[in-house]
C-alpha cells in the first residue's frame, strides 16, 4: 500500500521538477558572476578540498547502499542511501559558496587539458541529469513506490556514482593548477 495518494503524487513531483530546475540555474548563474567576495573575509581555499572528500564519501555511500540492498539489508541500504543524499547535499552547498566566494581556477593548456574537458564536461551535464532521478527516487523509497524505485534506480545509481567518481577525478586533475 502507497502511504502517498495519486494526489499527494503530483504535488510532490511537481515540487521535484521545479527544484530539479532551480538548483542548476542557480548553480550556473554563479558561475557566471563575477566573484568579488561577496561573503566578506570569508577563506574558502578549503572548499575544494572538502569537495573531494564529500565526493568520496558519496561513492563509497552508493557502494555500501548497492552491497546493502543486493543482501537485502533494507535498513542499512536506507541509511546508506541517505547518507549519500546527505553527502551531496552538503557537497552542493560547499560548491555553491565555494563558486560564489572563491577564485576562479582554470586549467592550462597541457596535453592531458582533452581528456580533463572530457571528464568535466561529462560531470557537469551527468551531475545535472541526475539531480531530479535521486530526488524522485527518494521520494518512492520514502512513499512506499518500491517498484517505481526500482525502475528508477536502475538509471539513478550508476548516473550518480559517475558523478560522484568524476567529481574527485576532476579535483585530482585540477588541484595542482590552484592558486
Amino acid at each position: 500500500m502507497n502511504l502517498i495518494d495519486s494526489k499527494n503524487d503530483k504535488i510532490y513531483l511537481a515540487i521535484i521538477g521545479v527544484v530539479s530546475v532551480l538548483i542548476p540555474v542557480v548553480v550556473a548563474l554563479l558561475l557566471f558572476l563575477p566573484q568579488t567576495g561577496n561573503l566578506g573575509d570569508l577563506n574558502v581555499a578549503f572548499l575544494p578540498h572538502l569537495n573531494a572528500v564529500l565526493n568520496s564519501a558519496t561513492s563509497i555511500a552508493l557502494l555500501a547502499g548497492f552491497y546493502f540492498i543486493k543482501t537485502k539489508n533494507i535498513a542499512f541500504h536506507r541509511t546508506a542511501m541517505f547518507s549519500a543524499f546527505g553527502l551531496s547535499s552538503i557537497f552542493l552547498v560547499s560548491y555553491v559558496i565555494y563558486h560564489f566566494q572563491g577564485t576562479h581556477t582554470t586549467y592550462p593548456d597541457i596535453p592531458s587539458k582533452p581528456i580533463y574537458l572530457i571528464i568535466l564536461i561529462s560531470h557537469i551535464i551527468l551531475a545535472t541529469v541526475v539531480v531530479p532521478f535521486v530526488l524522485i527516487s527518494i521520494y518512492f523509497a520514502i512513499s512506499n513506490q518500491i517498484e517505481r524505485h526500482k525502475n528508477i534506480v536502475k538509471y539513478t545509481f550508476p548516473i550518480w556514482l559517475y558523478v560522484a567518481v568524476t567529481g574527485v577525478i576532476v579535483y585530482f586533475m585540477i588541484s595542482p593548477f590552484y592558486k
